[in-house]
């Protein structure tokens, strides 16, 4: 069973910046299609960046110019560079793989989640 577990989320302040990371453990599998996902208080989950093997990447319009997604040389780590952060990224961030496929199925595969915090 494939696990994911995310880490580098905290408390900044609106303009700061953060590096979430997530690292797969478990036995060796294959993901064309790798994902950030976040969850506010009272909103329902968002894909806010998702990145192919291919190094193609996709942004929610909300992040587009301030977050990166990227892999890790190891290609079992996923990070999300997070750059201007503002008030309304306060979120819980769960990173997510389609596990076995590419990202036209369902990402089966999720971690924890890492609480965000930004105040103003």
């Amino acid at each position: 069973q494939v696990q994911l577990r995310e880490s580098g989320g905290g408390s900044v302040q609106a303009g700061g910046s953060l590096r979430l990371s997530c690292v797969a453990s478990g036995y060796t599998y294959s993901s064309y299609c790798k994902a950030w996902f976040r969850q506010a208080p009272g909103k329902e989950r968002e894909e806010v960046a998702r990145i192919e093997t291919d190094g193609d990447t996709t942004y929610a319009d909300s992040v587009k110019g301030r977050f990166i997604i990227s892999l890790g040389n190891a290609k079992n780590t996923l990070y999300l560079q997070m750059n201007n952060l503002q008030p309304e990224d306060t979120a819980v961030y769960y990173c997510a793989a389609v596990v076995g496929g590419y990202c036209d199925r369902p990402f089966n595969s999720w971690g924890q989640g890492t609480q965000v915090t930004v105040s103003s």
